[in-house]
């Protein structure tokens, strides 16, 4: 009887010890398996969130904004040194339009026209970074259009400078193009665009090309 007694109880006690380790095996496994499905998904929110607040930040910016946030900055030659570049590329010259752009292998470049006394209209490319002019082309080979454009030039008393300034005068911000252009009204105009560098919009003004009255305002928010 005593044997059976001791033979139980060491049979129980080996149930128990079983049982034991099963539940700490069961509990061990069951806190890893949490822990490892926790972690992906706590990694898989991190980058989640990260690439939300990313594209978020990018989203409020449209595509010409981005392209004048990465463009205008890159110039070191302003409109104006664009211009006297060009202007003394080819003789006796005046100037007629400029533009800030991206040139070949993304590099940025003023594109501007200039036209000698009798009209002839030339392209001078300027680069934006060292203000190097490249050789002049010929534009306009018509005797009409180089008459037209004399007599524009000889109507338009306010230089390009000038209207430039009246427009920075209206908004602070960096100049990026101005053109020598006729309005709705058939008058004399420079067109001069102003980008803002807090928000990168571009702001147009319509310069009376004969006394630097603005006649018109428009933000580009696009």
């Amino acid at each position: 009887m005593t044997k059976r007694v001791r033979g139980a109880g060491v049979a129980v006690c080996a149930v128990a010890v079983a049982g034991a380790l099963l539940a700490g095996c069961g509990d061990d496994g069951g806190g890893g398996g949490k822990e490892n499905a926790a972690s992906p998904s706590a990694s898989a929110a991190a980058p989640s969130a990260s690439g939300g607040e990313s594209s978020g930040a990018s989203g409020q910016m449209t595509e010409d904004q981005r392209s004048r946030k990465a463009l205008v900055p890159q110039a070191k030659i302003s409109y104006d040194k664009a211009l006297k570049a060009a202007t003394e590329a080819v003789a006796d010259s005046k100037p007629v339009s400029v533009e800030l752009k991206r040139g070949t292998g993304g590099k940025p470049e003023w594109h501007a026209k200039v036209a000698a006394s009798d009209g002839t209209e030339s392209a001078v490319r300027v680069d934006a970074v060292t203000g190097k002019a490249d050789k002049p082309r010929t534009e306009n080979e018509d005797g009409d259009d180089r008459k037209k454009l004399a007599d524009r030039l000889g109507r338009a008393s306010v230089t390009a400078q000038q209207a430039a300034d009246t427009a920075t005068g209206k908004k602070s911000g960096t100049v990026t193009a101005v053109e020598l252009d006729t309005n709705d009204q058939k008058k004399e105009i420079w067109s001069v665009d102003v980008v803002t560098t807090n928000d990168w919009n571009k702001t147009t003004y319509d310069v009376d090309a004969t006394d630097r009255k603005v006649l018109r305002e428009h933000v580009d928010r696009d």
